[in-house]
């Protein structure tokens, strides 16, 4: 029985690992301090507790934690000869995986319900969107992403791993690994693709409609009301397609190549937990405000002459 799984990473040359290695790290490091800048400003602020900016810390905490299910793993394989994982370890990768991905849509979803009731029932927001609905609305993140998982999982660790062990990626990717097993896994390499390509084509559907929605909604009003709901829109459109386009292509596009899926699973996994904090850090007036506010406060020592 297979032991270990060895992951071929990106790519063979010595000189571009080395370079990659630098990039990455540096990506990394980047990645989970804006992220933890966004969870802490949003909670030592209290004009930021509001449900948005509570599901925004939300959404930072799973793409920091996105960040780091196989990406310290692949910048330490970047400078090793022997790049291989645990069984466990593979499968804990997966595992994480489903999770945090099924987990991201659905709060992607439940932030454009806010940002629905928000703009469209302005009056009733408060009623609405009070704190018992915001912490019901991240509890169904995790349980969807939960589920969504443990739908794949449950098969995928009962199947018997004799041979092959050489995965062609740079973490466990559940249908390259499930390819590997000594038996038929055709019909669960299709429900592989059904339960992740119909979830994120259901989230992202969603998405769609309810943005058009919300920007119809929007164009109606005076310039002058509507900028900041725009600026807010925007932001929410970026990190959508940012996050839904590589899981679409990967899970529904028929005629993906190998490399291909790679750069996206870079981008997904890398790209968008750093492009998160970035497009709600700048393009957001409040978080920039509420992050001066802080480091007058807390950081720059005050006068005492």
């Amino acid at each position: 029985m297979v032991s270990e799984f060895i992951l071929l990473g990106l790519t063979e040359f010595r000189e571009l690992q080395l370079c990659l290695f630098l990039v990455f790290s540096i990506i990394y490091v980047v990645t989970v301090l804006g992220n933890l800048m966004i969870i802490f400003v949003v909670k030592l602020d209290p004009q930021l507790h509001s449900p948005m900016y509570f599901l925004l810390a939300n959404l930072s905490f799973i793409d920091m934690s996105l960040a780091s299910f196989a990406t310290p793993k692949m910048i330490c394989n970047l400078i090793s000869e022997y790049k291989a994982i645990s069984y466990k370890g593979c499968m804990a990768q997966m595992f994480f995986l489903h999770l945090l991905g099924g987990s991201e849509m659905m709060l992607l979803v439940a932030m454009a319900i806010d940002r629905f009731i928000a703009i469209c029932k302005p009056l009733h927001y408060k009623n609405i969107m009070n704190h018992h609905v915001c912490i019901g609305l991240a509890l169904l993140s995790w349980t969807t992403g939960f589920v969504h998982t443990m739908s794949q999982m449950v098969f995928t660790v009962t199947l018997p791993f004799c041979g092959p062990n050489v995965v062609d990626s740079f973490f466990c990717d559940l249908p390259r690994v499930i390819r590997l097993a000594c038996t038929d896994t055709y019909i669960l390499e299709l429900l592989v693709i059904a339960f992740s390509g119909l979830l994120a084509l259901f989230c992202f559907t969603f998405l769609f409609i309810s943005y058009s929605i919300i920007l119809i909604t929007v164009r109606r009003r005076s310039s002058t009301s509507s900028s900041k709901a725009l600026s807010t829109l925007s932001a929410h459109i970026t990190v959508v397609v940012l996050f839904f386009g590589p899981c679409i292509f990967i899970y529904i596009w028929p005629f993906s190549k190998i490399s291909i899926d790679k750069i996206l699973s870079v981008f997904y996994t890398i790209f968008t937990p750093l492009l998160n904090p970035i497009i709600y850090t700048f393009r957001n007036k409040d978080m920039r405000k509420a992050i001066r506010k802080i480091k007058k406060k807390h950081v720059s020592p005050r006068s005492t002459f």
